[in-house]
């Protein structure tokens, strides 16, 4: 996934120029003769000590681990970054100190938690668990110039800031959301929008695998959900689903990137490609064509058949089988042909299935509507202008211990327009700037719901207009790594003004990993 920008020829005089020989027209610039600033990082850390020496990689470097499989997986997944843009060999070994170090084991710190000691002699990361030592390798990225993003070697120098960074999440859900059901998305694609991801500390994926216009998982009890209800998208076309392999390939990838995979079947609405597939799913018995437009609302589940029922009990059971995370997200948004008591039956007899498999149940907001699980989580997707009353039904679930993750429509729905020229996305919910994005506080956006009902948050990409992955970056970038830091930095940190600054330090990263993003004027992007 990582791009190949420089021809080969040129790729070899910079190896030399790496190796501290003088090459006419390798040096490198006087901007890139200073380590950035410690605290120039996204999302921003709990807390910086900046002092000191920087520490600088050379050939002699080496990335130094303990004896355990986890630490021994993020060096070398460090080492994949760092050697094809510095030149360098950076064996990981067990032995010796010095260099870079990542040490696990460390008490006092939470699962993700970890600290960064640079200095003269080396850059050292320890944290309780990989997860913590990875998140750790996220931040030693940023602190590198961009160029270490690159797949051909560059000149350096790779100079990491003096001091010390103290770093933990404010939230345990910090996600993103992918539709791959408006428009189909392959293995690969998914693949690359997770290491997308993992740079900002993301750690949850929510696969939207079900809607109207595409069924995406083979369930093996139902064949044609796949095979006929996966076989088109919005607008036409081939559509697509992906075998139980393609997603297990999927989740062991994202796991290897400390991402948890959520899946979701949307229930008991947006089930038109289900409901096509299957006669006996709608209550006259009659299966209606595919769907391929963009309206919502107009599909329902057979709530007062008892065939509905083995249906989701297969398709939970199978999806679960497959799944090592703990949630399952059961939809529940714009049931709008199912009445409020079918809708309150159908809950009640659905959640029982999850849990029956091991599974929590994550659903969107509409489930507070009903009876929501013990232990279930909501997911909000309203607006800033959102009813009064419907906001207080939501509040009242988490009063009574339903968890909360936010992603209000209007702040962080990716598929919104940044402006009324955006050529992709829509414009229901407003236009969502970068700033809007990111300027509100999770722990006291919902009124009357406790700031310890809040799970965390998510920024779900919509894709009725998304069709390719450069439609992705685009529309993800710049917003995506505020919603990263909302869920992980201190509310304290918390600064439009400071954080701008950050981000637009991100832009020549995205270049060299190239990922096309909005400019949004609202940003002071470095010049060319």
């Amino acid at each position: 996934m990582r791009q190949h920008r420089t021809p080969r020829l040129l790729g070899t005089l910079l190896l030399v120029a790496a190796a501290g020989i003088s090459v006419v027209g390798a040096a490198p610039t006087a901007a890139a003769k200073t380590a950035a600033p410690l605290g120039q990082v996204v999302p921003a850390p709990a807390s910086v000590h900046p002092g000191g020496s920087a520490y600088r990689i050379t050939g002699d470097t080496r990335i130094r681990v303990d004896d355990s499989p986890g630490a021994r997986r993020v060096g070398e997944y460090l080492a994949d970054i760092l050697r094809p843009s510095t030149g360098y060999r950076l064996p990981v070994t067990s032995h010796g100190g010095g260099g870079i170090q990542l040490r696990l084991g460390a008490k006092g710190l939470g699962g993700e938690a970890y600290r960064l000691d640079s200095g003269r002699g080396g850059v050292t990361i320890t944290a309780a668990k990989p997860a913590g030592l990875f998140h750790g390798v996220q931040t030693l990225r940023q602190l590198l110039p961009a160029a270490v993003e690159k797949n051909s070697v560059q000149p350096g120098p790779w100079l990491v800031a003096g001091g010390t960074i103290e770093d933990s999440p404010r939230y345990g859900y910090r996600g993103a959301m992918l539709d791959v059901s408006r428009h189909f998305f392959s293995v690969g694609q998914v693949k690359r929008y997770i290491d997308e991801l993992a740079l900002y500390k993301v750690n949850k994926l929510h696969l939207h695998l079900s809607d109207d216009q595409g069924w995406r998982i083979a369930i093996d009890s139902w064949p044609r959900l796949a095979a006929y209800g996966g076989s088109t998208q919005v607008g036409g076309g081939t559509g697509g689903s992906y075998t139980k392999a393609d997603y297990q390939e999927i989740v062991r990838y994202a796991a290897s990137r400390y991402l948890e995979v959520v899946p979701e079947i949307d229930m008991p609405g947006h089930t038109n490609a289900a409901l096509a597939s299957y006669a006996q799913l709608n209550c006259d018995g009659a299966a209606p064509p595919l769907y391929t437009g963009t309206d919502v609302g107009f599909s329902s589940l057979c709530v007062a058949k008892p065939v509905t029922y083995d249906f989701v009990d297969d398709v939970i059971r199978e999806l679960a089988a497959i799944t090592p995370g703990r949630y399952l997200h059961i939809g529940g948004d714009e049931a709008h042909s199912t009445s409020h008591a079918d809708y309150v039956t159908f809950m009640d007899k659905v959640q029982p299935i999850v849990a029956k498999y091991g599974k929590t149940v994550v659903g969107w907001h509409q489930l507070t509507g009903a009876t929501p699980a013990k232990g279930a989580i909501a997911q909000y997707w309203g607006l800033d202008d959102t009813s009064a009353e419907e906001k207080a039904q939501v509040a009242k679930a988490a009063r009574n211990g339903t968890g909360l993750v936010l992603s209000p429509a209007d702040r962080v729905y990716l598929d919104m327009k940044y402006t009324a020229d955006t050529p992709l996305g829509q414009d229901w919910a407003g236009l969502v700037e970068v700033k809007r994005a990111y300027d509100w506080d999770p722990g006291t956006y919902l009124p009357g719901a406790p700031s310890s009902a809040i799970r965390g948050v998510e920024a779900p990409l919509w894709t009725e207009t998304i069709v390719t992955g450069a439609d992705i970056d685009y529309m993800t970038f710049p917003r995506l790594p505020g919603v990263a830091e909302l869920g992980w930095s201190p509310a304290s940190t918390h600064d439009w003004d400071t954080y701008k600054v950050r981000l637009a330090a991100q832009g020549p990263r995205w270049d060299a990993l190239g990922i096309g993003y909005y400019k949004s004027p609202q940003v002071p992007w470095p010049a060319a």
